[in-house]
């Protein structure tokens, strides 16, 4: 209650917010709108920080959900004038480079591993298989591209190229978003836009980091030793841990286990 007495100050308030993981649907990811919508309301709104620290370490996913959950964040903060500082852990690569990019700065370890600013789409063909095996494959549609890029049929080059407009246009759209993000800072020597992921030192000379630092002592850095860190965290019910929730959660963690394992970790 102090912090509301004129007479009294109080100390600089850092609404910290913990995202992690892979960035997905609410079945299929640690990271989406949905659950994360009310913890930013809480954490900014109600919780009228002098600024907001992200505690950040994701090797992307979803582009959509990306897009959704930096929006909500990014139009909070500017409507009460609040400042975002992100803090890359481990990595900050694709849809966790997007939601770096919604900070006004961006701070790493030396180690970090940050970029891949790219778009990728992955599956598997098992059409010779299923021939193997005495099965035959029987699809009947309405519209000649509703098998598109059916994976026990034979790969259809006119379906790849439909793919490759897709993942194009997204791959424009996460251009776009970073260069209105980070705008003179980038440097315009170097091909940002490859995928290719690189080290915090590397990346702030690239103008994809502001620099090189941890959340708390940063924070007193900026906003004095005796800062106030408040930390927000996502707290499922009881229920969504049981029954087949825990299967779904394990498979969701295999899928989260393989995005890391692309860079290494």
């Amino acid at each position: 209650m102090f912090r509301w007495l004129p007479f009294i100050k109080s100390k600089p308030r850092i609404a910290i917010l913990r995202l992690s993981g892979v960035i997905g649907t609410a079945t299929r990811g640690s990271l989406n709108h949905e659950t994360l919508a009310p913890l930013f309301e809480k954490a900014i709104r109600k919780g009228k920080p002098s600024a907001v620290a992200i505690e950040l370490n994701s090797p992307g996913g979803s582009p959509v959900q990306s897009s959704m959950i930096g929006a909500h964040l990014r139009s909070l903060t500017d409507e009460l004038d609040i400042p975002i500082h992100a803090f890359i852990e481990d990595i900050a690569a694709s849809g966790g480079y997007w939601l770096a990019a919604v900070a006004d700065k961006i701070w790493a370890d030396e180690s970090s591993l940050i970029g891949s600013i790219g778009v990728i789409s992955s599956g598997f063909g098992a059409h010779e298989f299923l021939v193997r095996q005495g099965f035959e494959r029987r699809v009947y549609t309405a519209g000649k591209s509703k098998s598109f890029l059916d994976p026990f049929r034979l790969e259809n080059k006119d379906d790849v190229a439909r793919l490759q407009v897709l993942l194009d246009e997204i791959h424009k759209n996460f251009i776009d978003y970073v260069k209105q993000r980070r705008g003179n800072l980038l440097t315009t020597e170097v091909d940002l836009f490859s995928g290719d992921v690189w080290l915090a030192h590397r990346a702030r000379e690239l103008g994809l980091i502001d620099g090189i630092g941890h959340l708390k002592p940063k924070m007193q850095e900026l906003f004095g030793e005796d800062v106030d860190l408040r930390r927000y965290a996502i707290r499922l019910p009881v229920f969504k841990r049981l029954g087949a929730q825990v299967i779904q959660n394990g498979l969701a963690e295999i899928e989260e286990r393989a995005e890391y394992a692309r860079y290494g970790l």
